[in-house]
């Protein structure tokens, strides 16, 4: 919707290579591959998260190393991404955060997104 409260996003891909690729193929067609969860505070949320047995999907520690470099981003700020398992982005109209489950069942997982006046996908 215009608010951007509502976003459904159609992927599609030829090339088995490909996450999309792969989940298309596998599950023959159409289906749900994940769901996103917007909140205001992806700090907050990934504690409330853990404390309730939550582990979150596990990143590579040197994306926080190219985070650092990429954006200049604080040593702190950082460290505080890193140590809940947070992806970062950011453009010209603000932050974007992102916290993912591991896959469940046939390969559903959970997103959880902060977007602080970010406008890219």
């Amino acid at each position: 919707n215009n608010e951007g409260s509502l976003r459904i996003t159609m992927n599609g891909a030829e090339n088995r290579n490909t996450l999309a690729g792969r989940f298309i193929a596998e599950t023959f067609g159409s289906g749900i591959q994940h769901l996103a969860f917007r909140t205001d505070d992806i700090f907050a949320t990934a504690a409330a998260l853990a404390a309730n047995g939550f582990v979150p999907l596990s990143i590579s520690p040197n994306y926080y190393d190219d985070l650092e470099a990429r954006f200049g981003l604080d040593a702190e700020f950082a460290e505080r991404l890193k140590a809940n398992n947070i992806l970062y982005d950011r453009d010209d109209s603000g932050e974007y955060f992102q916290l993912y489950s591991p896959t469940y069942g046939e390969g559903l997982f959970f997103e959880i997104v902060e977007r602080r006046g970010y406008r890219g996908y």
